[in-house]
């Protein structure tokens, strides 16, 4: 449920709605806007009484929202979210690139990668220090190691940087990390969400492989309802019949999360393809459709990879991929 009131409503009368309605047993968040104010019910409003709001002369309209995600619901802020890491912003018009290698692997590849990536026009690092692989017998990234060296590679270049998390336990690891990024195999890992919900840390969530759009918004709805309202969507294709790629792009993701949420979204086209060769086609395609950014692999050495070597760009095609980036959406403005 959404009050929306009238535009120059003084301060005073939100704060005495906010304390009415917090009496009244239900969650009150305010998002004040250019041109309006928006004040957003969350939990049992059935004791809340339409004709005594519209009965207060600064309310303009109530309405009921019958999606079940409601802090990400774009009724309830109505303007593209802005989450600031730093000096930068990701969403709200601007255009974040994540690079960097699947996995941290040591410390001559994770810098050689993080200052071409920069050089390149990347705004963030990214690197598993953590690898949930699908065999056990696969390199699982060097943990604790890994961040450490995805902190030297900031300290040298700057760049802020992005690593998935696995597990609650080893929060402790990443107060240094920049975003939390949760992967696909986690997205509905729901007692995770929860804490990740306490801290303040960016979120990157990635949608599971095989989960709707409304799955995706409800597990973002999971961080955000636990006060954490910094979080990123991410798009990296989703699991179907056909064998030709690794997954399938779904980019009509990026306009239909846009228009049912604020939240920034950014689309990952190295795990939806799995294919080096088809990553720039659709780093391009997602900057077109109106992604708010992209994630990108990239490997100084893709052949000696330890993971994800086939769908890894090295700098200089990564190179390329921002210059022709660059221009779709010079020509989209």
């Amino acid at each position: 449920m959404i009050a929306v009131l009238k535009n120059g409503t003084p301060k005073e009368k939100i704060e005495s709605l906010s304390h009415y309605l917090t009496e009244q047993g239900v969650e009150v968040r305010v998002w004040e806007g250019k041109f309006q104010t928006v004040v957003g019910l969350i939990g049992d409003t059935s004791k809340i009484d339409d004709n005594a709001l519209l009965g207060m002369d600064f309310v303009e309209t109530v309405k009921h929202i019958s999606e079940p995600f409601k802090s990400a619901n774009r009724k309830f802020h109505p303007d593209d979210s802005e989450i600031r890491v730093g000096d930068h912003v990701v969403g709200g018009g601007t255009f974040t690139v994540i690079a960097g290698p699947c996995s941290v692997e040591n410390e001559a590849q994770i810098l050689e990668v993080a200052k071409a990536v920069k050089a390149s026009g990347a705004s963030f690092l990214r690197g598993g220090a953590f690898k949930p692989l699908t065999s056990p017998y696969d390199f699982q990234g060097l943990k604790a190691d890994g961040i450490e060296l995805l902190l030297e590679a900031k300290k040298e270049t700057g760049l802020p940087i992005v690593t998935e998390i696995m597990n609650a336990n080893h929060l402790p690891l990443f107060e240094d990390v920049d975003v939390i990024q949760v992967g696909a195999r986690n997205m509905q890992n729901f007692e995770l969400l929860k804490e990740l919900g306490k801290t303040k840390k960016p979120i990157l969530l990635k949608r599971g492989l095989a989960n709707t759009l409304k799955e995706l918004l409800m597990s973002a709805e999971y961080i955000m309802a636990g006060g954490n309202e910094n979080v990123i969507l991410c798009e990296r294709g989703i699991r179907t019949f056909e064998t030709y790629t690794r997954n399938t792009l779904d980019l009509s993701a990026v306009p239909m999360l846009k228009e049912l949420s604020h939240l920034p979204v950014i689309v990952d086209p190295s795990h939806a393809t799995g294919l080096a060769r088809l990553v720039e086609p659709m780093a391009l395609a997602a900057a077109a459709a109106g992604a708010d950014g992209l994630m990108i692999e990239v490997h100084n050495d893709p052949q000696k990879a330890l993971c994800d070597g086939p769908q890894s760009l090295t700098p200089a095609q990564f190179d390329q991929v921002m210059k022709k980036v660059n221009k779709v959406r010079a020509a989209l403005q």
